[in-house]
């Protein structure tokens, strides 16, 4: 059975924060619980989310609540030293289960016309290892 992993606060670094703005739109944001705040990312193609886990985990699902029309037509998902692990598409939810300490999330194909990504929360399920 599948279980929150909870690695927050573990490092997590985004590919950029709205007019720099990370108080209002920071990382944070994406961890909260809060259904008042979210990270939204600046203008540019291809952007990302890397966690680093404190122990390796086993993940099998990714759990992503998007605004609409600021949510990413693919996701990429990548391990250990940025190799490729999986795509899906938003609506879907499971992944293979890897077992890894790192995750990064690319987000191709924003929705919106200038490629800016907006999450409210982000959650990972899996095992911890």
């Amino acid at each position: 059975m599948s279980q929150g992993v909870g690695w927050w606060p573990c490092p997590c670094r985004v590919s950029s924060v709205l007019n720099r703005d990370v108080k209002h739109f920071g990382k944070q944001h994406l961890f909260d619980g809060s259904e008042e705040t979210c990270w939204n990312s600046d203008q540019g193609t291809s952007q990302w989310v890397t966690l680093d886990f404190p122990r390796p985990v086993k993940v099998s699902e990714l759990h992503i609540q998007f605004q609409g029309g600021f949510s990413s037509r693919l996701c990429t998902l990548e391990g250990e030293e940025l190799v490729k692990i999986s795509e899906l598409y938003p609506q879907d939810n499971h992944v293979e289960e890897t077992v890894l300490d790192k995750l990064k999330i690319t987000f191709g194909s924003s929705t919106d016309f200038f490629g800016r990504i907006v999450i409210y929360h982000l959650g990972v399920l899996g095992e911890r290892l």
